[in-house]
């Protein structure tokens, strides 16, 4: 007879696999187990010592009264009650040892055979029976920190990085925070904060100097101040208000002026780095207004990060509205307090353009 070297079942001398539990009859079988012997698991002394499995009672695999079949899967003849084939190691069809789940891992062990858990050495005493354990996985505590993530993208929007949020927040920034660039010189040293707030992911300015910005997804409606990233553009939006009567001359003789729309309520600002406005394009009730590089009603030729047709800020009633026209490059908007991000936007950084790939 010769014993299993990893379950300790007694089989036949012409055995190539164990009946039992299916794993080769050679010493290389053994299984790799915990330095504590199983005497010492029951004094309790932890004395170091190789692990003990527990022996099987001997069964000779082919006795005369042994019913016999052939193996599904080598057409030799084998024991029909046991649930592996002594010659090949494939399944007999027989019921296979009831499975249990370890109380340290989780993962299944076989009672009576596994003394000690095969993945985390803990003893199997005591474990429970596992309902569907052959297509249950067990939770990691890898699984159970995971956050959000958020990839860094090349210069051809492939993703180079990606960065977990699982303390809740991250901070970027490039001499502080979770996420470093340490190379961008357009990054302040604290620049912005991604954070978890009510199962949603925002993000945050941190006073950067050259701003957080954030790319659309769908239409944005325009607030007093907003600043827009169109190509290499930095434009602000300004609300005027309704101007009042004009109130009549002394003479009565009417003034000469150019003939413009009866009301500008608002204005877009072309901005310089120091802030100052360049250009400006004023906005009336009912006006829409294309912005691009070669058609529209506010080019700008000598910028070749716009697109032909860039983006549109939309008269609604006497709201504005913003949205791509399916520029290549994209519309951002400066992030002003905290702004909700969804999956798929992107945020400008500095230099860097990150994605949002996960938000919970």
């Amino acid at each position: 007879m010769i014993s299993c070297a990893f379950c300790g079942r007694a089989n036949d001398e012409s055995s190539r696999f164990c009946v039992d539990c299916g794993k080769p009859v050679s010493p290389s079988a053994a299984r790799v187990g915990p330095a504590v012997s199983v005497s010492a698991m029951r004094s309790g002394s932890g004395a170091a010592g190789p692990a003990v499995a527990a022996p099987r009672a001997p069964a000779t695999p082919h006795s005369p009264a042994t019913p016999m079949s052939a193996c599904p899967r080598c057409a030799k003849q084998t024991n029909a009650a046991l649930p592996y084939c002594s010659h090949c190691g494939g399944r007999t069809g027989a019921q296979a040892p009831t499975s249990n789940v370890c109380g340290g891992c989780g993962a299944l062990v076989q009672p009576g055979i596994d003394v000690f858990c095969p993945r985390c050495g803990t003893p199997t005493t005591g474990t429970t029976p596992s309902a569907g354990a052959s297509t249950t996985s067990s939770l990691s505590a890898q699984q159970r920190v995971a956050g959000p993530r958020i990839a860094l993208l090349g210069e051809s929007g492939e993703v180079t990085q990606t960065y977990t949020m699982d303390r809740g927040e991250l901070v970027v920034g490039r001499g502080d925070g979770d996420v470093q660039f340490a190379d961008d010189v357009f990054m302040s040293p604290v620049h912005a904060q991604f954070a978890m707030r009510d199962g949603n992911v925002v993000l945050r300015d941190l006073g950067s100097r050259n701003g957080t910005w954030l790319f659309l997804d769908g239409a944005a409606r325009l607030a007093d101040g907003d600043v827009m990233l169109i190509g290499s553009q930095l434009i602000r939006f300004r609300r005027l208000g309704y101007p009042g009567p004009h109130p009549p001359e002394a003479d009565a003789t009417r003034r000469l002026g150019s003939l413009v729309p009866s009301a500008d309520i608002a204005v877009l600002q072309q901005l310089r780095s120091d802030g100052s406005v360049r250009d400006s394009l004023h906005l009336s009730p009912g006006r829409t207004v294309i912005i691009g590089r070669e058609s529209g009603d506010w080019l700008f030729s000598y910028d070749q990060t716009m697109s032909g047709r860039h983006a549109e800020v939309r008269s609604e009633d006497s709201e504005f509205v913003l949205q791509d026209a399916g520029s290549r490059n994209g519309v951002a908007i400066a992030v002003r307090g905290e702004k909700p991000v969804k999956k798929g936007q992107k945020v400008l950084m500095g230099d860097h353009v990150l994605r949002m790939e996960t938000v919970s």
